[in-house]
């Protein structure tokens, strides 16, 4: 369910006051601000990178938001600027190199070798393990744009913003994600194996 959705909407205003407390370190907060954003956050992660590092990304995004919130304008929304921090920090932990080699020596999980049951509801929990390893064998730059336009909602305007990339760039990304996307779902699945 793209977090986008629900998105209260917040006056710049009532951001830039909320970031002026923070910044004068008022009791509480910074604390409001990870009460409203952390789940919306805590999905964007999950559907970079994947669970098992998504609560350490978590809280690294929020450190980092905390030490940069100095550098938040108000010119977007706060969530936008979250979002923004929470994407490089996604970014940057796809591009480590612990990450890469991690991902090699990852196990699939135990739900795939169930993948060949008729059940219809077994079959739906396949269909999406399908599309999140599909997702997740993405290159990080479709992976981002790919998750922020059509499972987060923004719109390529917004998300050129966040990436400081072009839109066309952004567009270019997301067409580059769905071919790749589709190409990865049509090919076989051979139990225990990934897909490529």
């Amino acid at each position: 369910m793209p977090s986008k959705s629900e998105n209260v909407p917040v006056s710049t205003y009532a951001d830039r006051a909320l970031a002026d407390r923070c910044r004068a370190q008022v009791p509480g907060a910074f604390e409001e601000v990870y009460r409203a954003y952390a789940p919306r956050m805590f999905g964007l992660i999950c559907r970079m990178t994947g669970r098992s590092h998504a609560e350490d990304l978590l809280q690294e995004t929020f450190l980092t938001a905390h030490r940069k919130l100095g550098s938040y304008r108000g010119d977007a929304a706060l969530g936008t600027w979250l979002f923004r921090v929470a994407t490089n920090v996604c970014l940057d932990h796809l591009r480590s190199r612990g990450y890469r080699s991690g991902r090699l020596m990852d196990e699939l999980p135990d739900e795939v070798q169930d993948e060949r049951r008729p059940e219809s509801a077994v079959l739906g929990v396949i269909d999406r393990l399908d599309l999140e390893r599909a997702v997740s064998a993405l290159p990080p730059g479709a992976r981002t744009v790919f998750v922020l336009h059509d499972v987060e909602g923004f719109e390529h305007r917004e998300i050129a913003a966040m990436l400081d990339i072009s839109e066309g760039t952004s567009k270019s990304q997301l067409h580059r994600a769905r071919l790749r996307l589709r190409d990865l779902l049509a090919s076989p699945a051979v139990p225990g194996e990934r897909r490529a």
